[in-house]
This record gives C-alpha cells, sequence and structure tokens, in this order.
C-alpha cells in the first residue's frame, strides 16, 4: 500500500502528466505547416484556452467546492462558480477578438472554445467528490487501524500482570517445597520475561520464538509438579525457509488453563499439547482431564487470558481462525486452526 507522502507525489506527478498532455497537445499532433491547428483552432489559443481550462478546475477544486460547498454558503458557491465560468467565457471571448481576430467566427469555432468551461466545472465537481471519498475511507482506516492497536496495546498489558501472576504463584510452591529446582526455574522465569517485555513489544513475533516459549513455560510447569502430573508434549516446529510470524502470547493462555484446571482433584493428571504447521495452517491442541462438578468453569473458558485470546484472534485473524472448545467425559479439549499467511 501506498503511503500518504508516496500517494501525494503520485497525485500531483498524474495531475502534471496530464494538463502537460492537454497543453502541449496541437504540438503534439500537429505541425509548424499548419500552425499546430487543431480544427480551425491555432495551436497557441488551444494552449491559452487549456490554462483556463486549468484555472476553472482547481478554482473548483481546491477553493470553491472546499470553502463554499456545504450547508451554510451553498448560495455563494453558486454564484462562485457561475462567476468563474462567466469569466472564462468573457476572457476566451477577448482573446478571440484582441489576438485570433483572423479567426471566421462561426458556431462551430465558438462551440469549441466555450463549451470545455462548462465540461471541465463538472469534472472538477465530480473529481472533488470522489477525492473527498477517497480521503474520508482512508481517513476511517487510519482511526481503525489506531483503535486496533490501541486495544492490542490494551490486551497485551492486560495478559502479561495475569500471566506472571500464576508463574510467580509457581515460585512460591516450589519455595514453600524448598525444591532445588527453584533456581533452575527462576533462570527459565527471567528468560520469559525477557521474551515477555522485549521480544514482543509492539509487534509480532517468528513463530519458533513463540514455540521456544511455550516449551520454556512447560517445562517450568514440569519443574514445579514433577512426577505429579503427567505432560505429553508434541511442538513440531516449522520449516527453516517458513518465516512464519504471530501475535506474541497468543497460545500460552490455552496451556496456562489446562495447568489451572486439570491438575488438581485429579488421581492421575495428563495434559496433552500439540502443535504442527501444515500448508501455512497452525494445528493447536490442549486437552486435560478435570472434574465433573469443575464443567461449568471449563464452560466459561475461565479467566482473563482465554477471553483476551479470544478478543485478540478475532481483531487481528479474522476469518482466518477457528477455535473450538469441548467439555465431555470429564475431558476438555481446546483446538485452534489458524492460517499464518
Amino acid at each position: 500500500m501506498l503511503t500518504s507522502l508516496s500517494f501525494k507525489q503520485v497525485h500531483v506527478a498524474l495531475h502534471i502528466f496530464i494538463w502537460s498532455i492537454l497543453l502541449l497537445l496541437p504540438y503534439l499532433i500537429g505541425s509548424a505547416d499548419n500552425n499546430y491547428q487543431i480544427g480551425a483552432i491555432p495551436g497557441w489559443l488551444f494552449t491559452l484556452t487549456g490554462i483556463i481550462h486549468a484555472a476553472i478546475f482547481y478554482g473548483n477544486a481546491y477553493f470553491l467546492y472546499p470553502k463554499l460547498f456545504n450547508k451554510r454558503f451553498w448560495w455563494l458557491y453558486i454564484v462562485g462558480s457561475l462567476l468563474l465560468i462567466f469569466v472564462s467565457l468573457r476572457l476566451k471571448h477577448w482573446l478571440l477578438l484582441n489576438y485570433f481576430a483572423e479567426i471566421p467566427p462561426s458556431p462551430l469555432v465558438y462551440r469549441f472554445l466555450f463549451a470545455p468551461s462548462i465540461l471541465v466545472f463538472v469534472i472538477s465537481f465530480v473529481y472533488r467528490m470522489v477525492l473527498n471519498r477517497i480521503r474520508a475511507e482512508r481517513l476511517q482506516k487510519e482511526r481503525l487501524a489506531v483503535q486496533l492497536q490501541a486495544e492490542l496495546k490494551f490486551l497485551r498489558t492486560q495478559i502479561s500482570p495475569h500471566f506472571l501472576f500464576n508463574v510467580l504463584t509457581n515460585m512460591v510452591s516450589l519455595a514453600r517445597k524448598k525444591s532445588d529446582k527453584l533456581e533452575e526455574s527462576l533462570i527459565m522465569l527471567s528468560g520469559i520475561m525477557r521474551y515477555m517485555l522485549y521480544d514482543t513489544e509492539g509487534k509480532k513475533v517468528a513463530l519458533i520464538k513463540e514455540i521456544e516459549y511455550l516449551e520454556n513455560y512447560i517445562q517450568l510447569q514440569a519443574l514445579r509438579f514433577g512426577q505429579e502430573v503427567r505432560i505429553i508434549s508434541q511442538l513440531s516446529r516449522p520449516a527453516e525457509d517458513k518465516q512464519y510470524v504471530i501475535e506474541p502470547m497468543l497460545l500460552i493462555p490455552f496451556v496456562e488453563n489446562a495447568f489451572k484446571h486439570g491438575v488438581t482433584h485429579l488421581e492421575a493428571p495428563q495434559i496433552h499439547i500439540s502443535l504442527t504447521v501444515q500448508d501455512d495452517v497452525l494445528f493447536f491442541e490442549v486437552r486435560n482431564h478435570y472434574q465433573s462438578q469443575h464443567k461449568t468453569v471449563h464452560e466459561r473458558s475461565s479467566g482473563i487470558g482465554l477471553e483476551n485470546t479470544k478478543q485478540r484472534l478475532e481483531l487481528l485473524y479474522k476469518e482466518k481462525y477457528a477455535l473450538k472448545t469441548n467439555a465431555d467425559n470429564n475431558l476438555f479439549c481446546i483446538q485452534l486452526t489458524l492460517k499464518l499467511i
């Protein structure tokens, strides 16, 4: 898409090109033998009237219409438009009488000289309306983009404290157990925080980095629970030649939800996490068991994290994703299909 600066440059260049062709037309298609005439009109008169037409076009498009075409000054616009056309006709007539008296007056000559004033005015009116519509649509898109960025910024700042709260709760659990794995967990936490604070600020990230982030979080949970929870993780990385990007911290809430609701009140808790990429489509699935009395919690997609993720998916990947949740036979499953390109 053209930037606003390049759009203006192309716009100005296009105007210069079109008016150059119109003003120099007699000298491009005519010859000196017949005084560069187009019909009965000499080339020099054709160019002079072209300058008058340019004055009509830009006088209406960039002065009369922007300042007077409104509910308050509409009558002044009509007066100004009629005056602009009248002055152009009088000026053409004066040129014809004083500098081109050799041209025989005829209805054809007068139509050729005078009718374009009205035609150019109509064209300038339509041009201004179209230009206003284009600018209004561009401003609307810019406003929507700003609004989208503001919403995403809010959602990202919302999910970081939520995630850190959960991770720090894990650290507290290890500290209470006086686990020798606390130091290793803190090192992993520092890497996770570095990713959250620096690598994800205001932009999408490489899918490989997001997968590494998931792996670190899963390892952190494995250190916390040890043999108490069976974690089956299959995160397949895309081919090296595929430079996929993704919204940062988009997948982690699904994994958080599984550890939050799939490890308590169960004899042998299991969490299954899988990620694959095929034909530019990401397939992500998280499954965990839960007790039936907690089913309503799952149906509500408990917590800030999942609701946050749903909003970001809708903002960034509208019509490019499918999110399914299913709770059946004490098994809760989340499946995300996401088009990466």
